[in-house]
């Protein structure tokens, strides 16, 4: 049977969320034996290196780039190093499901930021999904309650920062090779790590511990692969919605693996957040195609 574009390109989406999510996963299992800057340097050597060979053999290994995309390759590294800062620290002291239901606010943080800061097109319809979504949002990090704290602060940190990552994507040229903006970025965050990794004592590198580490090499790795090739296949609107694969599985392994399962609340927030979300996503899609001219179409 001839699987569709649109099916293999949410297959690969899907594939690419439980990837990540997986090596979340393996990250936050590391928090019992390892120091945070420890574990982020000794897994960034190892991205680092697979994606120099397979930026390698991808012919993607090009410096030849325009000053203004090396400068949106640069913000986008800064911005990566800074999620990836305030993300596995929230992680390491947070549930991985509530985690990942706030990560999920993405498409509307990234909308709204492209409406303020690129002057793209917001309707009322995305804009009032977009206050619904955040109202979401507070039901998951209870802002005043028991459950509240200085990392649910690094979650939203961690959105910011990541929203910036992807409005400087955005502005790249097609020049820029996808593979090695993600090996930049991965350099940084290594660099970045190894530096404050000076000022912790490191732990010893135990069996278990290595083979989770080995893990969150592996999934991240595919992850990144995953969500490169998800990008180039079937169309946008069918396959973006496939990101919320990663609150699912979440979900799953926080039950499973730490025991941790959201309360009623999380849950509807994190339902708002999706549901929204998907809006928003569908409106983006009608808009494109509204401002796609039909001899564009007939190609």
């Amino acid at each position: 049977m001839q699987i569709s574009d649109n099916i293999r390109g949410a297959m690969l989406m899907a594939g690419s969320m439980t990837a990540f999510t997986v090596n979340d996963a393996f990250m936050k299992a590391l928090a019992d034996e390892l120091p945070l800057m420890q574990a982020l340097f000794l897994r960034g050597i190892g991205v680092a290196l697979c994606l120099l060979v397979l930026c390698r053999m991808m012919g993607q290994l090009k410096f030849d780039l325009g000053r203004r995309d090396w400068v949106l390759i640069l913000l986008r590294t800064l911005a990566e190093v800074g999620g990836a800062f305030f993300f596995l620290t929230a992680l390491f002291h947070m549930p991985i499901a509530n985690l990942s239901a706030i990560l999920q606010t993405l498409p509307l943080t990234v909308t709204l930021a492209g409406a303020v800061f690129l002057g793209e097109t917001l309707g009322w319809r995305r804009f009032s999904a977009i206050l619904i979504g955040f109202c979401g949002v507070l039901l998951i990090v209870k802002p005043g309650g028991a459950g509240f704290d200085i990392y649910s602060i690094y979650a939203i940190a961690a959105v910011a920062c990541v929203t910036l990552r992807d409005l400087a994507a955005r502005r790249m040229s097609h020049a820029a090779p996808s593979v090695l903006v993600a090996l930049m970025a991965a350099i940084g965050v290594t660099l970045f790590a190894g530096l404050m990794a000076l000022f912790v004592d490191w732990a010893p590198l135990s069996g278990r511990a290595a083979l989770q580490l080995g893990g969150a090499m592996v999934f991240i790795i595919g992850g990144y692969v995953f969500s490169v090739a998800a990008m180039r296949v079937g169309d946008l609107s069918f396959v973006a919605p496939f990101r919320y694969t990663s609150l699912l599985v979440a979900l799953i392994l926080g039950l499973l693996i730490f025991g941790d399962f959201p309360d009623r609340l999380t849950l509807l927030g994190a339902a708002i957040v999706v549901t929204t979300g998907l809006f928003t996503l569908y409106r983006e899609a009608r808009l494109r195609r509204r401002q796609t001219p039909i001899i564009g179409r007939a190609r």
